[in-house]
């Protein structure tokens, strides 16, 4: 019996240009696969809709593809001569990558493969890294950093780029370096696996070193610019030694005119041409919110209560780009709420519960009801919003293939205070979305679900569902109930007479309602 198949996730934050994204898709599509069982997870950071478009075209082929919106717009400056980085895409990058060692560890992967997406790869390239049986390797690449310039390997020894050996106190001349250096570059041009001092962009990651500690996160008594520095610091304090390989040097793209390199590397690699694995007419015809499939419904529920002159119009006219079905709990309302619920999710599948008297007052109760006529509709997928929550507009194009995605039950997203129309708030009291919250789960009928049996802030799910396998996505919630001062007056007053003793709840914050001069941070798409 043959032993089974490492699982390996392959990570790519990706800001790039269509061009040169087909072909990093076509060289990964080629990976082989005897060893391996290899899954995606992109972030799309891009800001060309046609490379958003590809990735789309990408995931639709495939269950084992985790799409992800970075929820980023920046603009990233690079032309013929080099790249310009700045301190701070380059530690959003590193949190993407934070976010990819925090779901394989999640996941249990047996490797996570972090690798930059101008890269173009052999079909060897995986397998051969995942039987070296090191904890951290890259395979190797070589660029030309700036024109008519010798080619270097992303790889180093110390420091932040010395590519040539020295030893702790060991005193250097300039001749000394010179040679050193070029017996460092002649022995990576030699296939073979070589311990280094730093490396990055093309990386095999092993499940005990990120149990053991590594990430992205900056060291902040280093000055050293780049995530990939700080990463590998943090390895060598681990104890966890690195690795290249230089058997199969991946290709990279660096410059658009290096594009021309690509059909000869294909040819040696044995590639096939790109227009077999995604033709330029799928990519523009591919729809921006996608079609509903079998076994991914995502059913919408709601707890609602005489929301007709307030939110609800403007939620459900987001939701229902999304949607398959929603079931809807009227908690007493004496308004028009209903008929406006109706009203606006016509065409779509619709159950409404009316409470005579409300239940908020044993909130536990009415979340008990809610889940439980949810599952009379015999749901694949619960999402569980307030009338007054609504997502950024890029989750209505990012939902469904996070849905796809086999391995995750449960999916956290950070939920954002609004204070006004355009700015949420963030001090002490309010820091909602420094954390990652549930909002959609998988129902697992095998599952026993258990509740947090109190009358206030009892959750919106069963307390236990952490047990499941879980995903923090980038994708962000707005909560508008606080964004206007009639309405926080009024939650105040409300918080008061239930849990006057903040029993449920934290004092402070119940008092922070009413601050005249709280701190407010603009909202930005």
């Amino acid at each position: 019996m043959s032993p089974p198949k490492k699982r390996i996730l392959i990570g790519s934050p990706i800001h790039q240009k269509p061009a040169i994204l087909l072909e990093f898709l076509s060289s990964l599509l080629h990976l082989k696969q005897h060893q391996v069982e290899l899954y995606y997870y992109f972030i799309d950071d891009n800001i060309d809709q046609k490379s958003s478009d590809i990735l789309q075209q990408f995931s639709q082929q495939s269950e084992l593809v985790l799409l992800q919106s970075s929820g980023y717009s920046d603009e990233y400056v690079r032309d013929n001569t080099t790249h310009l980085w700045n301190s701070s895409l380059i530690w959003k990058v590193a949190n993407f990558k934070n976010m990819m060692i925090q779901h394989a560890a999640q996941l249990q992967y047996d490797y996570l493969f972090l690798i930059d997406s101008d890269l173009i790869l052999h079909p060897d390239t995986i397998e051969h890294l995942v039987a070296a049986d090191k904890d951290i390797i890259s395979e190797i690449f070589w660029t030309q950093w700036q024109p008519n310039k010798m080619f270097q390997p992303q790889v180093w020894m110390r420091d932040e780029y010395d590519q040539w050996e020295q030893q702790l106190g060991e005193q250097l001349s300039a001749q000394e370096i010179a040679i050193r250096f070029e017996q460092f570059i002649t022995k990576l041009k030699n296939p073979g696996i070589y311990e280094v001092g730093g490396l990055g962009a093309c990386t095999l990651i092993s499940q005990h070193a990120i149990q053991s500690g590594v990430n992205f996160n900056p060291i902040r008594n280093i000055s050293f610019w780049g995530e990939d520095r700080h990463f590998c610091i943090r390895a060598a304090a681990l104890d966890i030694p690195l690795y290249v390989d230089t058997h199969y040097p991946a290709l990279h793209l660096y410059r658009d005119s290096e594009l021309d390199k690509v059909a000869s590397f294909k040819k040696e690699s044995g590639i096939l041409p790109i227009d077999e694995i995604l033709s330029p007419a799928e990519i523009q015809d591919t729809p921006h919110v996608e079609v509903i499939h079998e076994n991914h419904k995502l059913t919408l529920t709601m707890v609602v209560k005489n929301e007709s002159s307030r939110f609800l119009r403007q939620v459900l006219e987001e939701h229902r780009k999304y949607i398959d079905e929603a079931v809807i709990i009227d908690d007493g309302s004496s308004d028009t709420t209903i008929d406006l619920c109706r009203e606006v999710l016509e065409g779509i599948p619709v159950r409404i519960i009316h409470n005579i008297v409300s239940k908020f007052s044993n909130e536990i109760d009415l979340r008990k009801q809610q889940w439980e006529e949810v599952l009379k509709s015999n749901p694949d997928w619960i999402l569980n919003l307030n009338a007054d929550e609504m997502f950024e507009p890029r989750f209505a194009q990012d939902i469904r293939p996070m849905l796809r995605n086999t391995e995750v039950d449960l999916i956290c997203f950070r939920l954002y205070d609004f204070w006004n129309k355009d700015h949420y708030r963030e001090d002490l009291y309010w820091q909602a979305h420094f954390h990652y919250r549930p909002f959609l789960i998988r129902y697992k009928p095998d599952f026993v679900f258990q509740w947090k049996e109190t009358a206030q802030h009892c959750g919106r799910f069963p307390e236990n569902i952490f047990a499941l396998p879980y995903f923090l996505s980038g994708l962000r919630l707005k909560h508008l109930g606080w964004s206007r001062p009639e309405y926080r007056l009024e939650k105040y007053l409300r918080y008061n007479a239930l849990d006057p003793n903040a029993e449920f709840g934290w004092k402070e914050q119940y008092a922070s309602i009413l601050d005249e001069h709280p701190n407010l941070v603009p909202w930005v798409e």
